[in-house]
Order: C-alpha cells, then sequence, then structure tokens
C-alpha cells in the first residue's frame, strides 16, 4: 500500500499553488541578491578599488560556491526536505547581501558574496523538489520553466529597481535596504511551507554513511543524469556571464552605449527570458521530443549572434544587431532547464533532489570558467571585449561535443524505463518522476 502512496501523482490545485508560490518567491529574492552585482559592476570596482579580473572574482567566488554547493544541497533536500533547506538558504543569502551592503574591503565583500552563494544554491532546487511533490507529473516542463521566468523577474527587478535606486541612494542604502526582502519571504516559509501533500510522504531512505556516496553514484550512472548537465552547462552561461556582470561593461565601454540604453538592453534579455520560458515550457510538455531540438537551436543561434556582434566591423555594432543578440540571449535559460527534463525522468522521486543538482552544476560551472577566462582577458589584451568575449565558443563547443556524444544513450534508457510508468500518468512522462 505504502507503495501506491509514493507512486500516485500529487493532486495539484490551489494549495499546491499556494504552497509553490512560496518556494519561488524564495528564489525570486535570491536572484535579485545574486544579480544585484551585475548592475553595479562599475561601481564597486571604483569601491574597491579592483581591476576586470579582481571585479569578476566577486562573480566567480560566488559561482564557485554555488556550483560546490549543488549537490550537496541535492542531498540535503532529499534528506531534510525542502522546508528546512529553503529557510536555512534564506538565512544565508540574507546575511551575505547585508554582509555585501556594509563591507569596508575587498575581502570581507568577497566572504559576503560566497556567503550569499551559498544561500542562493540552496533555493531553486527546492524550489524544483516543490514543483515535484505538490504537481502531477505532466505539468513537469511548464513549473520549471515558470520557476525559471520568476527567477528573471528578480533580474528585472535589479536592472529597473536596484540600478537607479543604487545611483540615487549610493551603495549602503541600496544594498542594506534590498535585504529587508530577504526577511519578507522569511515569514510565510517559516510559517506556511509544506514539503509535500498528506498521503505523498516520500518513501523512507537507508541512511547510514553509504547515504551520499549512493546517491551521486546512482544518479550520475544515469545517462539522462549526464546530459541534463551537459545540455545546462552549455545552454544557460552566455545569459549568465552578459547578465551577472559583463553585459554592462561591455555595452558601456565597449559599444559606447548610455548607461539608461545598457540598462535597457539587460532588461530586454530577462524580458525576452520571461517570454521564451513560457513558449518552452508549453512546448516541451505537448512534446518530448522537441528537447534536444530546441537546446541545439538555442546554442547555435546564441553562437550566431555573439560571432555577428564581435566579427561586426568597426568599432561598435549597430543598435539592431545589439538587440536581436540580446533577445536571443534571451533563450538561454529556458534552454538550460531542458536540462532538467533529461534528468527527472532518469532518477525516481527519492533521488530527484541530487539529480537536479548535479544537472544545476552545468551552467554555474560555465559561467564560472567564462566569467574567469573573460576578466583574464581583458587585462591581458587592455580590455579588446572582441578576443574576451570569444571564450564564449571554447565552452560552447566542449558543451556541444558531450550533448552529441551523451544524447543516443539517454533517449535509449528513456524508451526502456517509459513502459514500465503506471497507467495513469500521461504519455508525455517517460516515468512517474516527471515533474
Amino acid at each position: 500500500m505504502s507503495g501506491a502512496v509514493v507512486f500516485r501523482d500529487p493532486p495539484g490545485g490551489r494549495k499546491a499553488v499556494a504552497v509553490w508560490s512560496i518556494g519561488v518567491a524564495v528564489y525570486f529574492v535570491a536572484v535579485i541578491f545574486r544579480t544585484s552585482l551585475g548592475v553595479a559592476g562599475l561601481e564597486a570596482a571604483d569601491r574597491f578599488h579592483v581591476n576586470a579580473s579582481a571585479l569578476s572574482t566577486f562573480s566567480i567566488l560566488q559561482l564557485l560556491v554555488y556550483a560546490g554547493m549543488q549537490v550537496p544541497v541535492g542531498l540535503m533536500v532529499d534528506r531534510l526536505g525542502t522546508k528546512k533547506v529553503l529557510t536555512l538558504g534564506a538565512v544565508l543569502f540574507t546575511a551575505g547581501q547585508v554582509g555585501f551592503a556594509l563591507s569596508p574591503t575587498y575581502g570581507m565583500a568577497l566572504a559576503a558574496r560566497a556567503l550569499l552563494g551559498c544561500g542562493d544554491a540552496m533555493t531553486f532546487i527546492s524550489v524544483l523538489r516543490l514543483g515535484t511533490r505538490w504537481f502531477p507529473a505532466r505539468r513537469g516542463p511548464l513549473t520549471a520553466q515558470l520557476a525559471g521566468l520568476v527567477g528573471m523577474a528578480g533580474n528585472l527587478v535589479s536592472t529597473l529597481v536596484l540600478a537607479p535606486v543604487l545611483h540615487g541612494v549610493g551603495w549602503v542604502p541600496a544594498f542594506a535596504g534590498s535585504a529587508a526582502a530577504g526577511v519578507l519571504v522569511l515569514v510565510p516559509l517559516v510559517l506556511f511551507l509544506k514539503d509535500h501533500p498528506e498521503g505523498h510522504e516520500p518513501p523512507a531512505r537507508a541512511g547510514g554513511g553509504g547515504f551520499v556516496r549512493r546517491q551521486i553514484r546512482e544518479s550520475w550512472q544515469q545517462p539522462g543524469t549526464r546530459l541534463g548537465l551537459w545540455v545546462h552547462f552549455t545552454t544557460q552561461f552566455p545569459a549568465m556571464v552578459f547578465l551577472l556582470l559583463w553585459g554592462m561593461p561591455f555595452l558601456v565601454e565597449d559599444q559606447g552605449l548610455a548607461r539608461t540604453t545598457a540598462a535597457g538592453l539587460l532588461t530586454l534579455v530577462v524580458a525576452s527570458n520571461m517570454a521564451f520560458g513560457l513558449v518552452y515550457g508549453q512546448l516541451i510538455g505537448r512534446r518530448q521530443s522537441a528537447r534536444i531540438p530546441l537546446a541545439l537551436g538555442t546554442i547555435g543561434l546564441t553562437a550566431l549572434l555573439w560571432a555577428s556582434t564581435l566579427a561586426y566591423p568597426g568599432p561598435q555594432a549597430p543598435m539592431w544587431l545589439l538587440v536581436t543578440l540580446c533577445v536571443v540571449l534571451g533563450t538561454c535559460g529556458p534552454a538550460s532547464m531542458i536540462g532538467f527534463d533529461f534528468a527527472r525522468p532518469a532518477n525516481p522521486p527519492e533521488r530527484q533532489g541530487t539529480a537536479s543538482g548535479i544537472t544545476n552544476m552545468g551552467g554555474f560551472l560555465a559561467s564560472m570558467t567564462t566569467l574567469l577566462a573573460i576578466g583574464l582577458l581583458l587585462d591581458a589584451t587592455g580590455d579588446d571585449y572582441r578576443i574576451a568575449f570569444s571564450s564564449v565558443f571554447v565552452v560552447e563547443l566542449l558543451g556541444l561535443t558531450q550533448i552529441l556524444r551523451l544524447r543516443p544513450s539517454a533517449l535509449r534508457a528513456e524508451r526502456v524505463h517509459r513502459p514500465t510508468a503506471p497507467s495513469h500518468h500521461s504519455s508525455d512522462s517517460p516515468s512517474p518522476t516527471r515533474a
């Protein structure tokens, strides 16, 4: 009888939406804090008296902590549940934002960003887990894309709200004041969030010293998990690098745009991301075969637009090309969510957190690598952005090679497992773990 409880689809409904919305609100605030440096890069360089490489270290360290925490967080979610992990994450990223506001030195500011990255790392995997536990399997692609869309709305807040506030009231009031949002989302999180509906408790897992090794080994053995990681790796980083740090300096210093115009283009990336998130979610929810074409198409189109922008003859690219680049960069976030649509059907419910953590590492490892490469190349070439941003193509080529290598085995494994799914699941769900 307990097995029927484990594999029965969650009911969804209004209560599911309410609980899921609390988790998504926490993720929304985490993204605001994560991307706040993207609109303050030039101010941070002046405040802490650092060059491009040192400035990129802020984001690199934050992403290093984030990426390094993904598997531990996935294990924590599988072992402790969503509420405990989300609560700890909210406390940490709020403390990190306050610390960054008040840090008088570069070293203290680095420590604050690391703390923020640690808390931020606990949010998205938890939100994915909430979707798995509260909504029917057929809603998986859409709820994941909606979560990503809300996260991009947090990026929009950074661009539209935090940037003018920063220029108006200064560093400390802007960053310390924004930290109040972290306290605000903690209240409903502690009072109302539940890990799962009644009657849908996850199966008990054996603990002991072998739990961690077993979870990681069994998740990694699935080709769908590995393919998910490389899809996330290859699709997410071009937009993240642009939004998180280097987009504003590139548009202002290299392309000669006013700050307000550059901020508008960053906003366009976010708006495009939100629009394409809905489209990708609907397409994948209705047709699983669209996953690979959408991922590969996004990678190819992103590379094409970057190449066209960097190779354009003349000192600056025309506005129409920059606008097109920003619209295409908006597809990167939705495409990265496809990675989870390969990892979820490959793993049972009790391994979803670990598998999602492994997948989520991909894009952040790629972003961290590219952020560092761009900073080093800018310093080495005297701020030649064309050479520095060419590192994007190297990282994309690496990821594309791995996607093409893993695709046959991952899809073959899905076809093998699909018949074992209970009949009450939708036909587009390869297993009962689709969420």
